[in-house]
């Protein structure tokens, strides 16, 4: 093989992109993951808005991932929400982790029209992690986390 043969097998690929209007994986994941702790923490889109500057409709579309969230409004948020900056990557798909996975998400997302949303994101698991934290007392709230893991094991073992 001839040193511009070589050139030639070397060179990259075309990356296929996803059409346009198809939110990229990663940002949904990440938009989801602002949703998660601001609903957590009982604050309004509006208030969130107000805190970056932003309306309520880009806060919005930063969660359903139409908007990408640029690196230095993700560390605004990170202080803000009171998390680190991995907060909003953590449990990401591995599948989210190269871009064929990302690709092939995105157009699944787009195709299959209907999302499960996260159980965490539900508005009675929400409520129920905020009424937790509102028990002042540790040993009570120890006592409520290992009932519930037991009630969890007791419901698996019928």
């Amino acid at each position: 093989m001839t040193k511009s043969n070589a050139v030639r097998s070397d060179k990259p690929r075309k990356v296929r992109r996803l059409p346009p209007g198809t939110p990229n994986p990663v940002d949904v994941h990440v938009g989801a993951r602002v949703r998660l702790r601001r609903t957590l923490l009982g604050i309004s889109q509006e208030r969130l808005g107000d805190a970056v500057g932003l309306t309520f409709q880009q806060i919005q579309k930063y969660e359903r991932g139409a908007n990408r969230i640029g690196a230095s409004r993700i560390y605004e948020l990170s202080r803000i929400l009171d998390v680190p900056v991995s907060f909003f990557f953590d449990d990401m798909p591995d599948e989210l982790k190269t871009h064929e996975g990302r690709f092939s998400a995105g157009l699944r997302d787009k195709e299959q029209g209907t999302y499960e949303a996260d159980p965490l994101a539900r508005r009675e698991t929400l409520e129920l992690v905020r009424a937790y934290y509102k028990i002042t007392d540790p040993k009570v709230r120890k006592r409520l986390f290992e009932l519930t893991k037991t009630l969890a094991k007791s419901d698996m073992d019928d």
